[in-house]
């Protein structure tokens, strides 16, 4: 009996569920190279950059100030380098954010708009990691019970030997479950407006039932940003190096080839010996650290272009998936 007369064969309907529950992955891994378009977000290029920059100058006087033995204000300073750094990236993770959700006829965030609104709602996410960890001392406490009770006699090595596959299938589980989904997935959750309650709840349910997809869509997102970062190194290693060659020869900078890439690794002025560099060389040096500087500042910040928008992406994906499969019941 053929597929549309056998009353026992599933509706056409249920078929098509099927397939798209099938396809579910490879929609979510092509949504996620979409990542790499994040090159050419010019507004989180800025705020990125900017936040880079300003964090390096606050380190660089907390270095600065540990040197002359002025404890108070290289602590004062580290900490402020610290809030530029978590607010600020913060506030790129909402511009990511609302590229990743691609609300019809909602123009996305302006860079102040996303500064304020990190100033507001980041702090959410220092929220959703005392609940985890809160979570998981007491599950960490509970287990510690149990395996006092296999020191009772008679009885203590039936627990235990109850306990060695659920604790260990557990334990591996959670481990698992906080590496894919709590800590790269908090933060999305709290650029997406969820409370840091709301955050836990949706990794939970994420846990849960999407775990291995999690594990699929991060893995991708770890190869595209490796990817994104062995090509920025390679362009900046190959560019400086032609560069740096050229410049001893045509300019005349009587310094190693090598002194003048230094920039191009975060090495600045502090970091190299002066006594190496000749008198007349000395402001090309110097010249060349710091346009070196703004190329590192540029090769690090394309590669968390990437991952932010790759993370978010990621996250949508996933709870797209859950609220399909819920529908689908």
């Amino acid at each position: 009996m053929s597929l549309d007369t056998d009353p026992a064969a599933p509706p056409f309907a249920r078929l098509d569920t099927l397939d798209a529950e099938a396809a579910e992955p490879w929609r979510a891994l092509a949504r996620l190279l979409g990542c790499v378009d994040a090159v050419r977000d010019g507004a989180c290029w800025f705020l990125l950059l900017s936040v880079f920059a300003l964090a390096g100058m606050l380190l660089a006087m907390a270095e600065a100030s540990f040197g002359k033995e002025q404890l108070p204000w290289a602590v004062l300073q580290s900490a402020a380098a610290f809030f530029v750094v978590f607010y600020g990236g913060n506030a790129g993770g909402m511009l990511a954010m609302d590229r990743a959700l691609r609300r019809p006829g909602l123009p996305p965030r302006a860079i102040g708009q996303a500064v304020r609104l990190s100033l507001l709602r980041a702090h959410h996410l220092l929220g959703v990691i005392v609940i985890v960890a809160l979570i998981a001392a007491a599950a960490g406490a509970a287990l510690l019970g149990l395996l006092w009770l296999c020191r009772l006699p008679w009885v203590g090595p039936l627990i235990f030997a109850l306990l060695v596959p659920v604790s260990v299938v557990s334990v591996g589980l959670a481990a698992l479950a906080g590496a894919l989904l709590v800590v790269p997935l908090s933060a999305p959750a709290i650029w997406a407006g969820a409370s840091a309650l709301q955050a836990v709840r949706q990794l939970f349910a994420l846990a849960r039932q999407r775990l291995m997809l999690a594990a699929v869509l991060i893995a991708g997102l770890g190869l595209l940003t490796g990817l994104a970062g062995a090509a920025t190194s390679f362009v900046v290693w190959i560019g400086g190096r032609v560069v740096a060659e050229a410049a001893v020869r045509v300019i005349n900078v009587q310094v190693p080839p090598e002194l003048l890439m230094a920039g191009l690794f975060g090495h600045g002025l502090r970091s190299i010996n002066a006594q190496a560099v000749p008198a007349e060389a000395v402001a090309h040096t110097a010249a060349a650290l710091v346009g070196g500087g703004v190329v590192f500042a540029l090769a690090l910040v394309l590669p968390g272009l990437v991952y932010l928008r790759g993370i978010c992406i990621a996250f949508v994906a996933l709870q797209e998936s859950l609220r399909a499969g819920v529908q689908r019941g």
